[in-house]
């Protein structure tokens, strides 16, 4: 993660949309300049980052409350992505690594744990279908 910004803890669950916009800028920033995942995002699809940490987040909202107006295909996405620059379960399986870290960062509760549940879920189908191979994961989401 990056280390120019306070990782501390908010002392809140992500339970509102404010809170999954922080979540998104959090992890997209650690994203952008990760040295696995970055070139996809940068180079490959270009990403206008203010819209994505957007829409994304919007994306969660909708995961996790049923809100929010996200409209879209991610798994459409990624495959676009794929037939430029093949993914491989690295990459997923790193996503999914700094996405936790993010949220066990600054977040806890009940809404923190089921978002991490569900990025496992996301990651684990994504990678299946484009890759073709399962992923394989050590990492856990812990019952708090």
């Amino acid at each position: 993660m990056s280390e120019n910004k306070d990782m501390s803890s908010r002392n809140c669950d992500l339970d509102n949309e404010e809170e999954i916009a922080e979540l998104m800028k959090r992890f997209y920033n650690d994203v952008s300049q990760d040295e696995t995942l970055g070139h996809f995002f940068n180079d490959v699809a270009h990403v206008n980052w203010d819209d994505h940490i957007h829409r994304i987040g919007q994306f969660w909202s909708k995961m996790l409350f049923g809100t929010g107006d996200y409209k879209g295909n991610p798994l459409d996405a990624h495959q676009k992505i794929h037939a430029l620059e093949p993914f491989t379960n690295e990459h997923f399986r790193q996503w999914l690594e700094i996405f936790q870290e993010n949220v066990d960062a600054g977040w806890e509760g009940p809404y923190a744990q089921e978002i991490k549940r569900k990025a496992v879920k996301i990651a684990v189908g994504q990678s299946r279908i484009t890759t073709g191979e399962p992923l394989d994961l050590l990492i856990h989401v812990d019952e708090k």
